[in-house]
């Protein structure tokens, strides 16, 4: 009865670990290709570029925070 509560207990933990791992290569390509974009369109005009950099950290933003949200259910995992 022990070994399958710390069977159980592993497989959250390895869960929960795989998870964060997601989120945070998910971060990292969502603002990459924002960045990209955004290097492109500046490019392309540069008449622009106030308005591409303040969407462009908004959008980061929102990548960022949901990123967050999955390290934090993540952690819970773990936790709880």
């Amino acid at each position: 009865m022990l070994s399958l509560l710390l069977a159980a207990d592993a497989l959250a933990k390895m869960g929960a670990a795989i998870g964060a791992g997601l989120a945070a290569i998910g971060a990292g390509i969502g603002i990459g290709g924002i960045g990209g974009q955004a290097m492109d369109a500046m490019a392309r005009q540069p008449e622009k570029m106030g308005d591409l950099r303040s969407n462009m950290i908004i959008a980061a933003a929102l990548v960022e925070g949901v990123a967050l949200f999955g390290i934090i259910i993540a952690v819970l995992a773990i936790v709880l």
